[in-house]
């Protein structure tokens, strides 16, 4: 059976943060290494073949996903601990790194069945009838419960965002809306937009924080899953339009390239959604880099919208935030052409034209991942230079 296994490893307890030029040497020894592999002895002689893998730098570590066929998922987590201890100690650089986590992150349905299958205490009884009366009983105890668990996981939920607030630390809480209101303001109401209604709402700074910790909670869960994403699509060999396998994210891209969208791309696209979280929470961001970006931004704020709608967090303080965050951090809205019928007569070259006629970079699928000037950073994995980048 074929497993993901997930490996967080970490650069050693205070030892300086890897500047890009040093996380692009990890990546080389970390990648190497990988591809020297094709299979590992697990516990008890059990071989276990690698299938692929995706590596994934940050100034404190590396994300790894591990694609391994094995027998069971001990032997494949087993297997790919000990694969992973060995290109680290393989390496003089990489020597003292440390394996924070390696294991299978088990789908909910998948895990749903098994628990369903299960025989136990706990069971539902076999005979129709007792279980009708059990389940009648059950919810009548239950429905006072579910108020209550519901209310104490959207406050969980909420206090966990607000602790992960101060990780985006390229943006302050202006960036969200939170503007310092002056005295006299206050005596007048604070929020009132003043004299010919020109001045912004201020956003209370603590939905301010809500909204920036449910960016950073929304950049975990885009990351991992573009990392299954990539891994269906090169499992199958095709493209988003094609595929018959489930995905996470790609297949939300504009439409009229999913034809484009194989797994080549998914590799860059993932690279451009981590570089860009990394400028976000290194606090090192300063402008979008490329129309590649303007989208991952777009599935970042869609999760974290999302998410706080979930647990009943986005009120009218906490969607102003994300509004203002868009405001501030895009440049332009051009990129939201690409998601218009072809036949509304906006095409790539008529938006290429246009933007160099109007000084705004091309939506051409082509210059996705170009900078749109020498000033801006896209990684050099997900450049047009790239070695597997696709024929424009």
């Amino acid at each position: 059976m074929t497993y993901v296994v997930t490996v967080d490893t970490c650069i050693p307890e205070g030892t300086p943060e890897m500047d890009p030029l040093q996380r692009a040497g990890a990546v080389a020894l970390i990648e190497d290494g990988f591809v020297s592999v094709k299979s590992v002895e697990g516990p008890d002689g059990v071989e276990v073949d690698l299938v692929d893998s995706i590596v994934a730098v940050y100034p404190g570590g590396a994300l790894l996903k591990v694609i391994v066929d094995a027998p069971a998922l001990e032997f494949a987590e087993d297997a790919v601990q000990a694969l992973v201890d060995e290109l680290l100690e393989r390496s003089e650089l990489l020597a003292d790194w440390k394996i924070e986590r390696c294991e299978v992150e088990l789908h909910p349905g998948l895990a749903k069945e098994s628990l369903d299958a299960a025989d136990g205490p706990d069971a539902p009884p076999d005979d129709p009838a007792a279980r009708k009366a059990r389940h009648t009983e059950s919810a009548r105890t239950e429905s006072a419960a579910d108020s209550y668990a519901t209310e104490a996981k959207a406050t969980a939920v909420r206090s966990r965002m607000l602790g992960l607030a101060d990780e985006l630390r390229a943006f302050s809480p202006v960036m969200f809306g939170a503007f310092d209101v002056d005295a006299e303001d206050q005596e007048d109401g604070g929020r009132d937009g003043g004299e010919g209604g020109d001045r912004k709402v201020a956003v209370p700074p603590e939905s301010a924080r809500l909204a920036a910790g449910a960016l950073v909670h929304a950049m975990g869960i885009l990351v991992d899953e573009l990392f299954e994403d990539v891994h269906v699509l090169t499992q199958e060999d095709t493209n988003v339009a094609e595929c018959e396998g489930p995905l996470w994210h790609l297949e939300r891209l504009p439409d009229r390239y999913a034809l484009r969208y194989d797994a080549r791309f998914a590799r860059r696209f993932l690279t451009t959604v981590i570089a860009l979280t990394t400028r976000f929470t290194d606090g090192s961001f300063q402008r979008l880099s490329c129309v590649a970006e303007e989208l991952a931004l777009r599935f970042l704020l869609g999760g974290a919208t999302t998410t706080l709608e979930l647990y009943g967090l986005l009120d009218d303080d906490v969607s102003a935030a994300l509004e203002a965050f868009a405001d501030n951090v895009y440049e332009d809205m051009d990129h939201e052409w690409l998601y218009d019928d072809p036949s509304d007569g906006v095409d790539e070259g008529t938006m290429g034209a246009t933007g160099a006629a109007l000084g705004i970079a091309p939506m051409a699928f082509g210059s996705w991942f170009t900078p749109f000037d020498e000033g801006r950073y896209v990684h050099p994995s997900a450049t047009d230079d790239a070695p597997d980048a696709p024929p424009q």
